[in-house]
């Protein structure tokens, strides 16, 4: 019995020290392999627990007009922060910090004695400020330059260019919609701690390099904008309307030469509120509603009843479809019957007998009801759809508003005849002048745009953008027709204060009430395009609610050809320079 415990305990003794031998050797061979196969990774992870980051912010992109001319750039500015055990005279943080940066003394050190790796003090201060608080040397303080986006011009074209926040993201305009060609990729500062996270000062600082935005090149003109922007801001002022938007494009591509909308914003205070508005005691939605507005671009934002300009989509689809032909004869009492309604020509007494381009001449409600009426319901809606009123334009802006049309079976009689004329329905300025131009430019659909292409540090072209184009909408014929059509409206019709001289222009006025009804409130607008037998310039100025006589003949007609009378010479030389550079 004694033997067999010897034996027993013989055996446990060498089980208990196999057991010790077999962990000691994976423990020892783990050991190995952390400290051979994987020191690499754990001397990082090591590195990394006493590694501090900051952000290095990427150089946005600037936006440049056509004619090179930057419109959004940077000023470089520093953001100031604090490391708190890393300071080593905390009094002296702060007394420096709030006099140069001028706050209050309590909000630094609130901040200089909050335990976090790193504390902003403040963004975008000016880089000659922070250039002093860097040369106290102050420990545990640092300055990081930094991007401010910076508006060379202010508030032109302030509702289509838009602005960034504080982390120079695009908000508005077109700031937001090629943000992700514009912001460019942040870097890095590494800087290595102790323990204690202080700098360990022989380690110096690793550093990821930020890769900058990419330049935005647009269509927009600055002169153009800058002449139009002037004509908008006298006509608000001499009629004291509420608003005057300016749109000028190229009917045959689509390209956007000037987008005004006065009044405008400050671009580089776009938080301050219009002078004279009553801020105090607002609450911070009713002040974001207040700036909401103010940021809005009436030319997209925004829907109207077109009135009489919509007479050339009434034309172009009578004419497309053969209900309607130029030597067409009509009788104009100065009225005309739909079921039980009396619709009013303008001209109460009537024009009398007329030809249909007589009838675009004069603007005549009874006859493009008598149009509208012949082409019914269900052609006038497919030509809706074939023209691509019924769909957004896809303007390179955010925010673009839809057309607010009748659904076709909410059509009757009554309501296909105030749509012939332009009322009953809203459209944006975009879709109206997009329309016209599709109409006017040979049939072709095209889609309206700023964006033309972005280019790197170095000028090498890194996107060219491209816009859809929907050929076919209307033939060639129709598109002949309607442009001779509206050349006599300029010439001999009610568009004659839009005639400028030595050119060729075609355009139409229209004066349309704004809703609800009868509230002596108006639009007026003309719409003009040149040389009107190849258009190659198309204006539309819409003037909102004008004191006193408020016709789109004589309050937005002289408006376009103002700016015709300034930009068509300018345009013919830059056509010229063009051609000439072609030639060499």
């Amino acid at each position: 019995m004694e033997e067999k415990n010897k034996t027993f305990h013989r055996k446990k003794t060498v089980w208990a020290f196999v057991i010790c031998l077999a962990v000691f050797v994976a423990l020892t061979g783990r050991l190995v392999y952390l400290m051979v196969y994987q020191s690499a990774y754990y001397t990082q992870a090591a590195e990394e627990l006493h590694q501090r980051e900051r952000n290095i912010k990427a150089k946005r992109g600037r936006i440049i007009d056509a004619t090179g001319t930057v419109l959004a750039d940077n000023r470089t500015v520093c953001n100031i922060s604090v490391i708190h055990n890393q300071i080593k005279d905390p009094d002296k943080v702060v007394e420096i910090l709030a006099r140069e940066l001028d706050l209050e003394e309590d909000y630094v050190r609130k901040r200089v004695e909050k335990y976090t790796a790193i504390e902003k003090i403040k963004s975008n201060v000016d880089k000659a400020v922070g250039d002093a608080i860097r040369a106290y040397q102050l420990d545990g303080v640092k300055v990081d330059e930094d991007y401010k986006r910076y508006y060379p011009f202010d508030s032109l074209a302030s509702k289509v260019l838009g602005f960034t926040g504080g982390d120079n993201q695009g908000i508005v305009g077109l700031e937001v919609k090629y943000d992700e060609y514009l912001q460019g990729e942040p870097g890095t500062i590494l800087t290595v701690t102790d323990a204690r996270g202080v700098e360990v000062t022989k380690e110096g600082e690793d550093r990821v390099e930020p890769v900058n935005g990419d330049d935005l090149h647009i269509s927009l003109d600055v002169n153009i904008e800058q002449y139009a922007t002037q004509l908008a801001n006298q006509v608000l002022a001499a009629k004291e309307a509420e608003s005057v938007s300016i749109l000028v494009m190229k009917p045959d591509n689509g390209e956007i030469l000037a987008m005004v909308n006065v009044p405008e914003f400050n671009l580089n205070e776009p938080f301050t509120l219009p002078e004279g508005t009553a801020a105090e005691g607002l609450s911070g939605k009713e002040k974001q509603d207040l700036l909401n507005q103010m940021w809005r671009n009436g030319c997209i934002n925004d829907t109207y009843e077109p009135g009489s300009i919509f007479k050339i989509i009434t034309a172009a689809a009578g004419l497309e479809e053969g209900v309607v032909t130029m030597e067409d004869t009509f009788s104009c009492p100065g009225y005309i019957m739909v079921e039980d309604r009396k619709i009013r020509c303008h001209k109460t007494s009537g024009h009398g007998a007329e030809t249909f381009v007589q009838a675009t001449m004069n603007s005549c409600n009874p006859v493009f009801v008598t149009v509208g009426l012949r082409l019914g319901a269900d052609n006038y809606y497919r030509y809706f759809n074939k023209f691509g009123l019924l769909n957004k334009t896809n303007v390179d802006l955010p925010g673009e508003a839809g057309t607010i049309m009748h659904k076709l079976e909410n059509i009757g009689l009554v309501e296909l005849a105030t749509i012939s004329f332009g009322q009953s329905f809203q459209i944006t300025p975009i879709q109206l002048a997009t329309t016209v131009s599709s109409l006017i430019n040979g049939g072709n659909r095209i889609t309206p745009h700023f964006g033309v292409e972005t280019m790197d540090e170095e000028g090498n072209v890194t996107n060219t953008f491209e816009y859809p184009v929907t050929t076919g909408i209307v033939s060639e014929d129709t598109c002949e027709k309607l442009r001779f059509m509206l050349e006599q409206v300029v010439e001999n019709g009610g568009g004659k204060n839009g005639y400028v001289e030595g050119f060729r222009v075609g355009g139409k006025t229209a004066t349309s009430q704004t809703l609800p009804r009868g509230t002596g409130r108006y639009i007026a607008s003309f719409l003009g395009f040149a040389p009107a037998d190849d258009p190659q310039v198309l204006a539309l100025a819409i003037v909102t609610n004008p004191q006193g006589v408020y016709y789109g003949g004589q309050v937005s007609a002289p408006v376009v050809r103002q700016l015709f009378e300034n930009i068509l010479p300018y345009l013919e030389k830059l056509d010229y320079n063009v051609r000439e550079q072609q030639g060499n």
